[in-house]
């Protein structure tokens, strides 16, 4: 097959075009291009006034490959070969079952691959199954009665399964493609394949991983929700076994030689038991910040123009990083077009915020996180879990600011920039379900925080016309956005307790749900190659 870059077709073309404009990048007769596979397909608007399609092709052609590549001297065209998966030969002799510890991204492909090897992994989750997470969390929004265990970042699927069900990523790994490839097998849309800008959808994620969850079983391995890992039986300086704890408070012990930490970003308890066991964890650069929340027709003419709501185009979506005089960095994450701002506590009297967007991405807003990275230095100790506990401290202060009922403090940006609390909002409506109270967020978080913010506003107004709004809302505090900590772990993915494998976002190896996922891949390949560390 040859692959061609950079077929650009006009907004109101047909993808049906893409063998023409593929036989003229390859200067070769139409009649001789084959099937066609898009490879990448995303959006140019940086010229407004004719907004277009890029794709990335493989296609096949009939005739000498090399000879057609030769002819059409294309700098944007070459051989491809299509990703192959290879899973590591099953070298593992122990009988007994390997457990996971956390159903998340990390957690459910690491118990496929297992399963599929005949291991029958047993996975605890710590939350409800999606269908009874989904009541939780409408309960908690509706309420304000918090349930612990299951919310928006404890449960089946993940942190990510009230999100966008986002699969952008920042590293470069061959098994992205593996994860694509499951996730679209298990009911996600095909387009996740080849989008510059994949997404899920948080109405969507549910089903997915319910079907993952389903395949598992029937493989041979086990899920128990509801089900708390609370301590890791140690012998030798090598895992003999857990403790995990049920629905009616009942503590069992079970054998094992292997377990998997996937245990999400907010298992705080966890990483304070694990962090007592005597495993190695080191602080590790986090980010703290807001969500910002604009009309979602702004953001779509900020990046389309005129030719905004076009059909084709959905809700625009943005990502910018900056550097203000004299600051910290800054930069935009988890942007969700179209979507909501919620509250996603996972512990009692404190507020966190994070943004969802269903597929459709129709809602009235659109929002995204304004970050600004925050370094173990500036942690103020050297204990392992201090970013644990700068995060707790943050979210204390915004449940206390915001009535002490589980509203979000926020603020106009307007206000925020002059230096002054607001008291009211204006025409851009807070879309947080649990709502929001008007206020001053720079009481709440760190000054070298909100310093570089205010900053960066005005900076990235400059590269997305209306960002510094005045009526846009600030939502605060986003601090979950990656962990504080990382569990240390060796060159064959084992912690400094043998046969134990700390994993995904959680143990900091990770930070959304494809490299989660990533790492959920490459742990059960340890698993599978049974290596020792001869230390």
């Amino acid at each position: 097959m040859i692959r061609i870059n950079e077929l650009k077709l006009p907004l109101d073309s047909d993808e049906s075009e893409l063998r023409l404009y593929a036989a003229k990048a390859l200067r070769c007769d139409e009649k001789l291009i084959g099937n066609i596979t898009i490879l990448k397909k995303a959006v140019d608007s940086r010229h407004k006034n004719n907004i277009c399609f890029v794709y990335n092709v493989a296609v096949n052609v009939d005739g000498n490959e090399k000879s057609i590549l030769d002819h059409s001297r294309n700098s944007k065209a070459d051989f491809y070969n299509a990703p192959v998966y290879k899973k590591p030969e099953n070298r593992r002799t122990s009988s007994l079952r390997p457990v996971i510890v956390g159903f998340g991204p990390a957690g459910f492909t690491a118990g496929l691959i297992l399963a599929r090897e005949g291991l029958r992994p047993l996975i605890i989750e710590r939350g409800a199954d999606v269908d009874q997470r989904h009541k939780d969390v409408l309960g908690f929004w509706n309420d304000k009665k918090l349930n612990t265990e299951s919310n928006i970042q404890f449960g089946e699927g993940g942190a990510g399964t009230f999100s966008d069900g986002k699969l952008t990523t920042g590293i470069k790994d061959s098994l992205i493609s593996k994860v694509i490839e499951e996730l679209i097998l298990h009911g996600a849309p095909e387009e996740i394949a080849y989008s510059a800008t994949p997404h899920i959808g948080t109405d969507r994620l549910g089903s997915v991983v319910k079907s993952i969850r389903e395949e598992i079983i029937s493989l041979g391995g086990e899920v128990r929700f509801n089900t708390k890992l609370t301590d890791i039986i140690i012998a030798n300086n090598s895992v003999q076994g857990v403790t995990f704890t049920q629905p009616g408070g009942r503590s069992t012990d079970f054998e094992t030689d292997t377990l998997l930490l996937c245990i999400g970003h907010s298992a705080r308890d966890t990483v304070e038991m694990l962090h007592k066991k005597g495993f190695n964890i080191i602080q590790k650069p986090f980010s703290i910040g807001v969500r910002i929340e604009h009309p979602r027709e702004l953001i779509d003419t900020a990046q389309y123009g005129s030719r905004a709501g076009h059909p084709k185009l959905g809700a625009a979506v943005y990502k910018m990083a900056c550097h203000p005089d004299h600051g910290r960095g800054a930069y935009t994450f988890c942007m969700c077009p179209g979507g909501s701002v919620v509250c996603a506590s996972s512990e009692e009297n404190k507020v966190v915020v994070n943004g969802m967007s269903e597929y459709a991405r129709d809602g009235e807003n659109s929002n995204s996180a304004l970050l600004v990275g925050i370094e173990p230095e500036n942690f103020g100790s050297d204990d392992p879990l201090a970013g644990i506990e700068i995060q707790r401290r943050i979210e204390s202060a915004a449940f206390e600011a915001a009535g002490s009922d589980y509203s979000a403090p926020c603020q106009l940006v307007g206000d925020f920039l002059s230096g002054v609390k607001s008291t009211a909002l204006s025409y851009v409506k807070p879309t947080c379900p649990t709502g929001v109270t008007p206020g001053d967020i720079r009481k709440i978080l760190p000054q070298r925080v909100t310093d570089t913010m205010a900053s960066a506003i005005v900076k990235m107004d400059g590269m997305l016309h209306g960002f510094a709004l005045p009526d846009a809302v600030l939502t605060a505090p986003e601090t979950r956005s990656s962990s504080p900590v990382r569990i240390l772990r060796n060159d064959i993915y084992q912690s400094n307790i043998r046969g134990v494998y700390p994993c995904g976002e959680g143990a900091g190896y990770a930070g959304g749900i494809v490299s989660a996922a990533v790492d959920g891949i490459r742990c059960a390949h340890a698993v599978l190659l049974d290596e020792t560390d001869d230390m």
